[in-house]
């Protein structure tokens, strides 16, 4: 799954795709209703791919607590509403990543993943079947070549 693409703008609803960078922003497309948009320079533009999740001790990235979400789902959206209340919110959460860090991760930002995820699916932009398989297999079988190949 490539997030590059992927943007938050701050200010404005939902999640845009990137099509062209110019010198004074970028011009994207809206997931939510295709409608095209032009930020300037001083746009808070956030590239969800490169956005981490504070745990403890270490920042996972966010395309890996999509994986975690969607490996908990089965590859279906989440079955608690992003607009639940706090506690349910970070109830949900703890389940997904256990070692996030409740100070530094507050219920607005679990809501924003959550609905960030949810829509990311409907459009079918998330697919990990294939990868999450690889990367299974691929640690428990690289260690042995690599040892035999030093």
């Amino acid at each position: 799954m490539d997030l590059s693409n992927i943007l938050a703008v701050s200010g404005r609803p939902g999640l845009f795709e990137m099509k062209a960078q110019t010198r004074g922003g970028v011009v994207a497309s809206s997931l939510l209703d295709g409608k095209r948009i032009t930020t300037n320079a001083n746009a808070q533009i956030s590239v969800l791919g490169d956005i981490q999740v504070y745990c403890i001790g270490e920042e996972i990235p966010l395309t890996s607590v999509f994986e975690k979400i969607h490996a908990h789902e089965s590859g279906a959206a989440t079955r608690i509403s992003p607009k639940s209340n706090s506690d349910e919110l970070e109830a949900y959460f703890f389940e997904i990543l256990d070692s996030y860090d409740e100070e530094r991760v507050y219920p607005s930002d679990i809501k924003k993943i959550l609905q960030w995820y949810n829509l990311l699916l409907s459009k079918k932009m998330i697919s990990f079947s294939e990868e999450v398989t690889k990367a299974s297999e691929t640690p428990k079988s690289a260690p042995t070549e690599t040892s035999s190949d030093q």
